[in-house]
């Protein structure tokens, strides 16, 4: 099922996400196939569970955009324990779209979450999987990629996005 994506400024995308505790069951096994499904249908590399009007501690992410399986990773209550380094580059969102901002995040990251089945695990991130793990777990305590960059760029995308509101655009 293709879920449809929830747009900035909906309070679901600002509100810390509460964590997965349904381990195991098919409900949370037919979510995360269903979040894939939209992910690819919307052409992102990560999609947060909030971002689909679901308040809860689960992303998904697949750098290759659907072409490799092997790269396709679930994190549910996931954390960063571990930043190093540092990469600037563009980043959007799917539920911010035809906005795009340069970012700073960290290069590399380790991180702590649980699979489907409740099992912890531990999993490295460079490049672009840090940056996608960064922000989709941004994402789950209600931060935004907006929230990274200037204060004078965050309003403009704020008021081009009320304009298109009025305008019926968005």
């Amino acid at each position: 099922m293709i879920y449809p994506i929830v747009k900035y400024p909906e309070p679901i995308l600002t509100t810390p996400a509460n964590p997965v505790d349904d381990f195991g069951s098919e409900a949370l096994k037919k979510l995360v196939a269903d979040m894939f499904e939209t992910m690819y249908e919307a052409n992102g590399v990560g999609l947060a569970a909030p971002q689909i009007n679901i308040g809860r501690r689960l992303t998904v992410i697949d750098c290759s955009v659907g072409e490799n399986a092997e790269e396709k990773i679930v994190l549910i209550n996931p954390e960063i324990i571990h930043f190093e380094g540092k990469q600037t580059g563009e980043e959007g969102c799917l539920s911010i779209p035809g906005f795009r901002a340069n970012v700073t995040r960290a290069m590399n990251v380790r991180v702590k979450a649980q699979d489907v089945d409740g099992n912890w695990f531990e999993l490295d991130g460079a490049e672009l999987l840090a940056r996608a793990m960064q922000h989709e777990i941004d994402h789950l305590n209600g931060v935004l990629f907006i929230n990274h960059i200037s204060p004078l760029k965050r309003d403009l995308i704020k008021r081009k996005i009320r304009k298109m509101q009025k305008e019926s655009e968005w």
